[in-house]
């Protein structure tokens, strides 16, 4: 008999564990969280390359209602977050949900038995809702390098960071300068003999200022409450003024820039590196990447930063378009990371079509939170779920808090199937690309995962605390609801 289940949480990150916390405290007991990987942790325990770290700082980037006043920085490295996340799961005893080493192949929604059928890697099961926490940072993205087939060299992504391999002396070759390059590259300059860092486009780096904190502050924190709030709080408005520049006003751009600048004057000797490393486009309309160690490393003797594209990887060589031949061992790619995960291709709706087939044509959501003909499904950070100027973990509460409380509301009328209005949403969509047209995303000069044909690809246009006002609350009448 196959096994049943009420709800089916898919990923263990932060959103899959904050999910199941907040679940079991509204009195949802019968679900299981699938994860394909041997550990929870989501995209935390996947990235282990050198210098992994967050970009948030860690006071923000946490559970609001399981503070930590312990960490050891400001930013938060990779196995202190992973460590956090597995001691908020078990201090939550949410452990007994997950099923590690579990990956969904296929789910199905049968409309004639109103439930989710399941097809896993451990087995069958159904299940009257579906939620997915799969994230955007689990799954890596590889460029189209002509003659990289021949290539003799040990090659891998950040993702899968080759820890076996020792670079101590090689001649290494990094393609790509997004916020994972710009975390490993100072961790391995040292190391190598020569690195060559084939840069597309320039990043905004602005200072990072991370520090290890006193035992004078973790003792204050953990005595005194008020004072967690209080930092929370100031970094909170921090990160939320960097909507100034993104949806307000790209003139708010010019401090922040200024800022950049000044950054790679006083980090970069070299005027003619200096001038390489210059972005050409606003601040904002890329991520901004927060670094002190990136541009150093880049003026050092051993390091040569090349703009001009690369024509073929030989055996033991890269062929730059310029004509140039580059001796390289080891080519690593901080290429970042699809954007739409491959899980999503699994999960078909009442149309035939994959929750994937849809985000890469329309990126049409709810809120970021449901998708019209997807009944009993719901999901975290997707398109228009997510914010440029605010901390991945209070998107992610603001989701768990309208999902749980849509679960309470079907569960008080007795309902079987929801299902959010297509009008709904595509007034929801309209008024997501009406609020972009001015955005530094779509104006700012530059082509990022931001975008996708030249429309905004899911970032929310606006206030992080006007889009929790929205989903304080669920709006049943905004969905199809069936008894």
């Amino acid at each position: 008999m196959t096994e049943h289940r009420h709800i089916v949480v898919i990923g263990a990150g932060f959103g899959g564990i904050g999910l199941a916390i907040k679940l079991r405290e509204a009195g949802f007991d019968d679900l299981v969280i699938l994860e394909r990987a041997a550990d929870l942790g989501g995209s935390w325990q996947a990235n282990t390359y050198p210098g992994c770290a967050c970009d948030v700082p860690s006071q923000l980037y946490s559970y609001s209602f399981a503070p930590n006043p312990d960490w050891s920085r400001t930013y938060g490295k990779q196995s202190e977050i992973l460590d956090y996340i597995r001691s908020v799961a078990t201090e939550f005893d949410v452990v007994r949900h997950l099923r590690l080493n579990t990956e969904l192949l296929a789910a199905r929604w049968d409309e004639d038995d109103t439930l989710w059928r399941l097809e896993t890697s451990a087995g069958e099961l159904t299940a009257d809702f579906v939620i997915s926490a799969t994230g955007i940072f689990a799954e890596a993205k590889y460029p189209s390098l002509p003659g990289i087939d021949t290539f003799r060299g040990r090659t891998f992504h950040s993702l899968h960071w080759d820890h076996e391999h020792d670079l101590f002396g090689e001649r290494v070759a990094v393609i790509g300068t997004g916020a994972s390059a710009v975390q490993f590259i100072p961790e391995i300059q040292p190391k190598v003999a020569a690195l060559t860092v084939f840069q597309r486009s320039a990043p905004w780096i602005v200072p990072r200022m991370d520090r290890r904190t006193l035992e004078l502050e973790r003792f204050i924190l953990r005595t005194v409450p008020l004072t967690r709030k209080a930092i929370r709080a100031a970094w909170y408005t921090a990160i939320e003024g960097f909507g100034l520049v993104g949806f307000v006003d790209n003139r708010f751009r010019h401090p922040y820039e200024m800022l950049g600048r000044w950054q790679l004057r006083r980090q970069v000797r070299d005027p003619e590196l200096r001038a390489k490393l210059t972005p050409d486009y606003m601040i904002g309309c890329k991520r901004a990447i927060f670094s002190d160690a990136y541009l150093p490393a880049l003026d050092q003797d051993n390091v040569e930063v090349v703009t001009d594209g690369i024509a073929e990887v030989r055996p033991y060589s890269i062929v730059t378009r310029a004509g140039h031949e580059i001796p390289v061992d080891t080519i690593i790619y901080g290429t970042g990371f699809e954007p739409t995960p491959s899980t999503y291709d699994r999960i078909t709706g009442l149309s035939g079509a994959s929750v994937g087939e849809l985000m890469r044509t329309q990126r049409h959501t709810y809120l970021g939170t449901a998708i019209a003909g997807f009944p009993n499904f719901f999901l975290t950070l997707g398109p228009f779920g997510a914010a440029g100027n605010q901390s991945a973990i209070f998107m992610i509460e603001s989701q768990i808090a309208y999902i749980v409380d849509a679960m309470k509301t079907l569960r008080n009328r007795g309902a079987q199937r929801v299902e959010v209005r297509r009008a709904t949403q595509d007034r929801f969509v309209e008024e997501m690309r009406r609020r972009s047209t001015s955005t530094v995303w779509l104006t700012g000069g530059c082509e990022s995962y931001y975008t996708l044909d030249g429309q905004n690809a899911g970032l929310y246009p606006s206030w992080s605390f006007e889009y929790r006002r929205r989903t304080s609350s669920f709006d049943a009448e905004r969905y199809e609801v069936r008894a």
